[in-house]
């Protein structure tokens, strides 16, 4: 190179550097969503259909089989009486089964890994996992609404306390399966929590009565039941009617979906039993 070429580009200018988008956390957040909600798209089968055969059946057998056979209960038709906790129990298990499944999933095939080195906030990540449950538990409600309406004729007589009632319902249970899908070990703790405690306590609940009818110390008893004051309150959103205060229906299940969401929350903040 002679020296007129050196000189030449000495003089030209220096290429720009690159330039690097800043990270996205709401890109992020948005995929993490999208990626839980093809999860229960791609597997409708078993995560929409399913449940909702299940509990249709429930209607169909317990409510206008044995609906004639037994007493309106609260000045309602059994058939009628049964749909809110039928359709309380399908949301709250659907919201627990999704997260705690994908969780426990996430993190035996470590693609949990790629989760926490995104640019996403702990509350992003928390949030993300429970829209997940959040979407296939309104996806089985909406549907056994549709279902339930036209076989029952069961009325809708506060929709704005059912929407938040039912929006309290399936955000505890999907935190309680963020908390459970993080701890969790195996598929055997994930289905140990479900049929052992979460589905007992469930049928316990008052979904198949009214624990009015019930004698001392059972009514008692029941009162000790979370979750029967959160199928009470979304009792009241179609019905109008609770056996309990529904101002403590939804004070009580407002204040545990608060505890849970801390609790997973806390799990993303500190990493525990996420990060090695």
């Amino acid at each position: 190179m002679s020296a007129a070429d050196r000189t030449a580009v000495a003089a030209a200018p220096a290429a720009p550097a690159p330039v690097y988008a800043a990270p996205d956390p709401a890109r992020s957040m948005r995929a993490l969503v999208l990626r839980e909600c093809r999860r229960v798209t791609r597997l409708w089968t078993q995560t929409i259909l399913a449940p909702v055969v299940s509990s249709a059946l429930f209607i169909l057998v317990f409510g206008l089989s044995l609906g004639s056979r037994i007493s309106d209960i609260n000045g309602f038709p059994y058939d009628v009486f049964i749909v809110p906790g039928l359709i309380a129990m399908a949301m709250a298990q659907a919201a627990f089964s999704n997260n705690s499944s994908s969780l426990l999933q996430a993190r035996n095939d470590r693609y949990i890994n790629d989760v926490l080195a995104s640019p996403m906030q702990p509350w992003r990540m928390n949030f993300g996992y429970m829209l997940g449950g959040v979407f296939r538990s309104f996806a089985i409600g909406l549907s056994l609404v549709v279902i339930a309406l036209p076989l029952t004729g069961v009325p809708i007589e506060r929709p704005a306390h059912l929407i938040v009632a039912a929006l309290l319902l399936v955000v505890l249970f999907a935190a309680l399966g963020v908390v459970v899908g993080i701890y969790a070990q195996s598929f055997d703790h994930h289905s140990f929590i479900n049929n052992i405690l979460i589905l007992p306590l469930t049928f316990l609940g008052g979904v198949f009565y009214s624990i009015e009818i019930l004698p001392s110390p059972w009514q008692e008893l029941s009162h000790a039941n979370p979750i029967f004051y959160m199928v009470d309150a979304v009792r009241y959103g179609f019905l109008g009617s609770s056996d309990v205060n529904v101002g403590l229906a939804f004070g009580f299940t407002a204040l545990v979906a608060i505890a849970m969401v801390a609790w997973a929350q806390w799990l993303f903040q500190t990493g525990r039993k996420l990060k090695p």
